[in-house]
């Protein structure tokens, strides 16, 4: 197996963890009783959301650029985007719980960083060919 071949798939295992994970994490703060969030963060109800739709649209953005072959460019930006809500997880978890709770987050945030630099400088994926000069106007 090339040194390509090992860094791709890598790079796509890293991806597919992060995308399940944060569909689960950002569904779950919409599926989650307000007032049980409430208990759990000292952050309001209206910013967790915020941040769950964030967390579903950035694990989308870790798979769906690289199956479909549009806009590929999309999954370094999402990765970069879930790193930045981790480093906010860290901050957050380090100034409300003890310091070992933000062992998870900072692990996260770390293969975040990983796959936003791997698809941005290593092994970027690459758009679909399309070839438009015989695509037929109908």
């Amino acid at each position: 197996m090339s040194r390509a071949t090992k860094i791709n798939a890598s790079l796509w295992t890293a991806q597919t963890l992060l995308a399940l994970l944060f569909l689960f994490a950002g569904t779950m703060k919409f599926v989650m009783p307000a007032a049980e969030m409430a208990k759990q963060s000292p952050l309001p109800v209206g910013f967790l959301h915020f941040i769950g739709v964030c967390e579903v649209l950035g694990g989308l953005g870790m798979i769906l650029p690289g199956l479909t072959r549009i806009r590929t460019g999309l999954t370094p930006l999402a990765a970069a985007g879930l790193l930045i809500i981790m480093i906010g997880a860290v901050v957050v978890t380090v100034a409300t719980l003890p310091v070992s709770m933000a062992a998870l987050p900072f692990v996260t945030g770390c293969l975040a960083a990983f796959v936003a630099y791997g698809r941005w400088r290593v092994a970027p994926l690459r758009n679909r060919n399309v070839d438009i000069s015989s695509a037929r106007l109908t």
